[in-house]
C-alpha cells in the first residue's frame, strides 16, 4: 500500500466514524490528512459530497496553497485554506472540521467573549492537561464569508501541533499530530459542549423551580 493509499484509508475511517455520529449534516464539514511535508501535500474532502457515502471521489490531493495536484474534476472543500494554515504553520498530521448543533450553540453563547474556557472536567486530559486546576480554552472567531479573511483570523490561533478553534455559528476545526489525536480532540470538545449545555439547562430548571 502506498503512502497516499494509507493516508486515504485513515481519513476514510475517521470520516465513517464521524458520519455515524451524524456530524456531517447537509454535506457540511471537511477533513484533511497530511501526505508529504516536502513539498507539502494533503488529502482533503471534495466539495459537496455526502460524507455518509464511501466513494473513490471522497478526497483529492492538494498542495501547500490548497490547489489540486494533477488533473481532476473535483473541487477541494471551500474551507481548504483553514487546513492550509494548519499544515503550513505546524507539524500537525490531521485536521477536522464539523458542524454540530452543540458547537454552534456554544459559539453563539460565548461568541461576544471570543472564547470559552473549561476547567474541572476529567476529559480535558485528552488535551494533555493533567494538572488538577488545568483549564482548556477554545477561541471563537467570527464567521467571515470571505474564506481568505476567515483563514487569516483562524491562523492567529494556529500556533501548536494540536489545537481547536470555534467559528461562530459555523463549526469547529481541530487538528493533531495524527488522525487519532485530531479525532480525540474533536470528541473531547464535543463532549464538553454537550455537557456544558446540559448543565446550563439543568441550572435554568433549578432557578425556575
Amino acid at each position: 500500500m502506498s503512502l497516499i493509499e494509507e493516508r486515504w484509508q485513515l481519513l476514510a475511517d475517521v470520516k465513517k466514524e464521524l458520519a455515524e455520529r451524524d456530524w456531517f449534516p447537509g454535506t457540511s464539514g471537511n477533513l484533511a490528512i497530511k501526505v508529504d511535508s516536502e513539498p507539502l501535500s494533503f488529502l482533503v474532502t471534495a466539495s459537496g459530497k455526502d460524507k455518509r457515502k464511501v466513494t473513490s471521489e471522497d478526497f483529492l490531493l492538494v498542495d501547500s496553497d490548497g490547489l489540486a495536484v494533477g488533473e481532476t474534476n473535483l473541487r477541494p472543500s471551500a474551507e481548504t485554506l483553514l487546513h492550509v494554515e494548519v499544515y503550513n504553520k505546524t507539524n500537525a498530521g490531521c485536521s477536522l472540521h464539523v458542524h454540530t448543533v452543540d458547537n454552534n450553540v456554544i459559539s453563539e453563547l460565548y461568541g461576544d467573549q471570543g472564547e470559552i474556557t473549561f476547567k474541572g472536567q476529567e476529559i480535558i486530559k485528552a488535551f494533555g492537561l493533567w494538572e488538577e486546576d488545568a483549564e482548556f480554552r477554545i477561541p471563537i472567531i467570527p464567521n467571515y464569508a470571505h474564506i481568505p479573511t476567515l483563514a487569516e483570523a483562524f491562523s492567529e490561533y494556529v500556533n501548536e501541533d494540536a489545537g481547536a478553534v470555534l467559528i461562530r455559528n459555523h463549526g469547529i476545526t481541530v487538528w493533531g499530530r495524527d488522525a487519532l489525536e485530531a479525532k480525540k480532540y474533536l470528541e473531547a470538545c464535543e463532549f464538553l459542549f454537550s455537557y456544558h449545555l446540559k448543565l446550563l439547562s439543568y441550572q435554568t430548571l433549578l432557578v425556575k423551580n
